[in-house]
């Protein structure tokens, strides 16, 4: 059974975007995961297909509209698992949380607008408000297509090589080492000589160092216990790194 997306959006033309190119579009192609839009304008009963109001209270700007847009969320019934609202205010989505969208059969993304949704449609359909970082966009789009890809890549058939998905950001616990391949020389800069030694245990090491180097450089709050993924286990110590 093939991986599941659902979208609520008022532009579905964005979609698949950029989940239609590449090892996802292929995917998509092969039919291991699938992705349908449901537009609230195709639900709207008035002549205009209105969306939205005015925030009661007052206010600027506009939100969409309760009774619309759980008439849209019903009508995608059919996607399996949480059905979440793309939102600033949201849980923090991380790779840990990728992880568990993707080893469930999907997910519903619900893309607001304007000024936001009328809370009842959250607490009436049990959304999960989900972040994907400490900014504003236009829209939900965006970050739908974000979290959608970081799930459909780790769903099994999707990529080649499973080694290059363990070995990258956030899947240890750390961050990723860097990465070279030719030329051998470049602007007076030069691939290190341990890659190119040929011992393999030598290299880990060196990545392992460097990884750790960067993680504490750029991100030390993943080596805290609350930042570590579920079942990760990056060194903590100073003796670790030598």
């Amino acid at each position: 059974m093939s991986w599941r997306a659902g979208i609520v959006s008022l532009y579905p033309d964005a979609f698949p975007g950029p989940l239609g190119v590449g090892v996802l579009g292929r995917g998509l192609m092969d039919g291991r995961w699938s992705y349908e839009v449901w537009n609230p304008r195709d639900l709207a009963e008035d002549k205009h297909r209105t969306v939205d109001d005015t925030p009661a209270g007052g206010g600027p700007g506009m939100v969409m509209r309760a009774d619309v847009l759980v008439r849209t969320i019903d009508a995608a019934g059919a996607i399996p698992g949480p059905k979440l609202l793309l939102s600033p205010r949201g849980r923090p989505f991380d790779q840990a949380f990728a992880h568990e969208l993707a080893e469930g059969p999907g997910a519903l993304f619900v893309c607001g607008r304007f000024e936001g949704v009328d809370q009842r449609v959250i607490d009436a359909r049990g959304l999960t408000e989900v972040s994907i970082g400490d900014f504003v966009l236009a829209g939900g789009e965006v970050a739908a297509m974000a979290m959608i890809e970081a799930c459909v890549r780790l769903v099994p058939g999707i990529l080649g090589a499973l080694a290059s998905r363990d070995d990258e950001s956030f899947e240890q616990g750390l961050l990723e080492y860097p990465q070279f391949t030719r030329p051998r020389e470049f602007e007076g800069r030069s691939i290190p000589d341990v890659l190119l030694s040929g011992d393999h245990k030598k290299i880990d090491q060196w990545r392992r160092d460097q990884s750790l180097t960067l993680t504490r450089a750029r991100r030390p709050d993943l080596l805290t216990p609350k930042g570590k993924r579920a079942g990760s286990n990056p060194p903590d110590t100073e003796t670790d790194e030598t």
